[in-house]
């Protein structure tokens, strides 16, 4: 393998448990929003959310697309509250990410001013000084957050990391097996984050290299 292995950590669920509290503070966030923007009530304006989200990957692109909703609106409106008191996170996080060899990035669907609060509130802020917020993954001056394909691969580029002689440098660590597969076949190496409470390592065929309960595991990952 020619070069040092770069590290692309997804945030939510993968570096920190947000299935904890913080994703119920971002559901009713949206909820809210939706409800207000489009005069639902909450129970459809919920359905609606989960709708989009199951289809797009991203509530926000459903609603930019069919609502023409202002996405940088969108994103203040539900990702702007304080987060330290909601946040659980992995023991020795910080040091265990010092000891891990290679550059770490952050690639996340999350916008940029949340996932640095929360990279504050973990003390991974100095780790991670490269991130791809939501924000960033843009083609063609339209979003395409993960699982874009064609914005992966854009990534690898921008971080001089395509083609053939750059196998197996790049390695994407998320909880989102629709992320995963969108990974592998831009050129990523891949790493389930197994969610907290999960009973079994989940499935993921040929498209997931490794499965990791916990991150200070990834060392020892072996990856193709």
């Amino acid at each position: 393998m020619r070069g040092a292995r770069v590290w692309f950590f997804d945030l939510d669920d993968t570096l920190h448990d947000a299935s904890h509290a913080i994703f119920g503070a971002i559901d009713r966030r949206m909820t809210d929003f939706v409800a207000d923007h489009l005069r639902l009530g909450r129970d459809d304006a919920d359905r609606l959310r989960l709708h989009y989200w199951r289809r797009y990957g991203a509530t926000m692109l459903g609603l930019v697309r069919h609502h023409r909703v202002d996405p940088h609106h969108f994103l203040r409106q539900t990702h702007d509250f304080e987060v330290t008191g909601l946040l659980r996170s992995e023991p020795g996080l910080a040091a265990m990410m010092a000891r891990l060899p290679g550059r770490k990035v952050l690639l996340s669907n999350a916008p940029d001013a949340y996932a640095a609060r929360v990279l504050q509130a973990v003390g991974l802020h100095r780790q991670l000084r490269v991130r791809y917020p939501v924000e960033r993954l843009r083609l063609h001056g339209r979003l395409r957050p993960k699982p874009s394909i064609s914005m992966l691969r854009a990534v690898l580029a921008r971080e001089g990391l395509a083609g053939r002689g750059n196998a197996g440098r790049a390695v994407l660590i998320d909880d989102s097996l629709p992320n995963l597969k969108a990974a592998r076949a831009a050129g990523f190496s891949t790493v389930l984050r197994i969610a907290r409470g999960a009973q079994r390592p989940l499935a993921g065929a040929a498209y997931v290299n490794a499965r990791v309960r916990r991150l200070r595991l990834l060392a020892r990952s072996r990856l193709s």
